[in-house]
């Protein structure tokens, strides 16, 4: 008698995690909040790291990197910074693989890994005198990529400069110094450089001119063909 053949069920995909980039003030927050709301309960939403409480780890460091009132979190020690972050980027990736998220099909990070990658490149640039800022970029997120895995896919949000950086002064109540525009200046154009190396892992997404509705509801747009692209590969 021939004994049946077990057939392993196959394992449920991982859900698709998407990072949601982009300049301070460009509505990256409303956004990811107003689609993880429509998503519902098949997406997990990842804060900004600068928006977890004090009580938690990341919360702890970002209020430690912050002590100095600094709005980019500079405390004269940016190669620090910059390995104080990653790694908190690095282990939320390793907590969320041993999570069980039965139902969720998609991980929405307000910033990842390439926000950390293009800001503290901006500031590593200006503290050493780097030319090529776009070179620390690189560096950094290949630093992160040797670590852990870096998002399944980054939207990045690009709109009017003066509007971003006027609505980032009215959220932090204060006129922004010249340093702290040099650092969205050259976060923005970083973007651009790391969105032009990897187009298949970046979506761009201009909200110039839209709502935040218009807004996200072009972000949401985005990640559901994103969705269905990861489906149709599944099945195939």
């Amino acid at each position: 008698m021939t004994a049946p053949v077990i057939r392993a069920e196959p394992a449920h995909p991982r859900p698709l995690w998407v990072s949601i980039e982009g300049v301070n003030g460009v509505g990256k927050t409303t956004v990811a909040r107003s689609l993880a709301t429509t998503l519902g309960e098949r997406c997990l939403l990842l804060d900004e790291l600068t928006d977890r409480s004090e009580e938690t780890l990341p919360g702890r460091v970002t209020a430690a990197l912050a002590a100095e009132g600094d709005v980019y979190l500079r405390t004269g020690h940016p190669v620090a910074e910059t390995l104080a972050l990653l790694a908190l980027k690095v282990r939320e990736t390793e907590r969320l693989a041993d999570r069980h998220l039965p139902g969720v099909d998609v991980i929405l990070e307000d910033r990842g890994p390439d926000s950390v990658a293009v800001c503290q490149a901006a500031i590593l640039a200006a503290h050493y005198g780097e030319e090529d800022p776009a070179r620390l970029a690189r560096y950094v997120l290949a630093t992160a990529r040797a670590w852990s895995r870096l998002p399944d896919a980054t939207v990045w949000l690009t709109g009017d400069r003066a509007v971003c950086t006027d609505r980032f002064a009215a959220r932090v109540g204060r006129t922004l110094e010249p340093r702290d525009l040099d650092v969205i200046h050259r976060a923005e154009e970083l973007y651009r450089v790391l969105a032009a190396g990897e187009p298949d892992r970046y979506t761009v997404v201009d909200t110039t001119g839209l709502s935040p509705q218009e807004s996200a509801e072009a972000v949401e747009q985005s990640v559901r063909d994103l969705i269905r692209t990861r489906e149709v590969a599944h099945v195939a």
